[in-house]
């Protein structure tokens, strides 16, 4: 079988099983940057979505000044294309990591990109929710903590559904994060096959990426259905 690809796709087989920027080593990549980063910036989007709905208007800890200044925070920092989000945040990234280059370092403006779009679309999930089961909650002497997990409980099949968005709009960030030698399907895709002419590394790269944002889409889609007919 190796032979058979050496023969045909020399240039796949050239970028290798082993060692840095191997097929494996890019594959890793993509999967640690997608998920550390979202479990770090969707925590942070988790939370300030949260407050950003019990702060507003009619939240159960509505304070207007509090909301328009993560409001506005929360629109800023989306606003940003993740390219310059890159440079600007250099400093901090270097502060935290020590270093402005690799994977690891990639992950503090991924991180920062997801959290304002996945603190919008937290949001815009719980604010849509049934409001006759959070007054209910509060009638029945819940504390805040009470209504957070009412919240979360409620709207969990949707959360998992903008999750999934969110995992897959970070699979495309990390090609872009590429641009701080970060590695990953993305780095392959470009520097290894266009910038090379090599069509078929680029044309196997995009399949693997592919294949990854399936996986999240379908895991995605059969928790959100599973848990929406419970």
């Amino acid at each position: 079988m190796s032979e058979w690809i050496q023969t045909n796709f020399p240039n796949i087989y050239k970028i290798g099983m082993e060692g840095a920027n191997s097929w494996p080593d890019a594959i890793y990549a993509t999967l640690y940057m997608t998920i550390i980063a979202f479990l770090i910036g969707g925590f942070l989007g988790l939370v300030m979505g949260l407050f950003l709905v019990l702060t507003g208007p009619d939240g159960v800890i509505e304070n207007k000044a509090v909301f328009q200044i993560l409001d506005k925070v929360t629109s800023i920092f989306r606003a940003i294309p993740f390219i310059i989000l890159l440079a600007l945040i250099a400093p901090v990234t270097y502060w935290i990591v020590g270093t402005n280059l690799g994977r690891t370092a990639a992950l503090v403006p991924l991180a920062a990109a997801t959290f304002p779009f996945y603190a919008r679309q937290v949001q815009v999930v719980l604010a849509e929710l049934d409001r006759g089961v959070i007054e209910a909650a509060q009638a029945s002497g819940a504390t805040l903590w009470d209504i957070i997990k009412v919240y979360l409980s409620e709207g969990l099949p949707d959360l998992i559904r903008v999750s999934t968005v969110t995992l897959i709009s970070l699979v495309g960030e990390t090609a872009m994060a590429g641009a701080i030698g970060s590695g990953g399907l993305g780095t392959i895709a470009i520097n290894y096959g266009y910038q090379r002419s090599n069509t078929d590394v680029t044309i196997l790269a995009t399949l693997l990426i592919l294949i990854i944002i399936f996986i999240i889409q379908f895991l995605g889609d059969f928790l959100t259905q599973k848990l929406s007919h419970k």
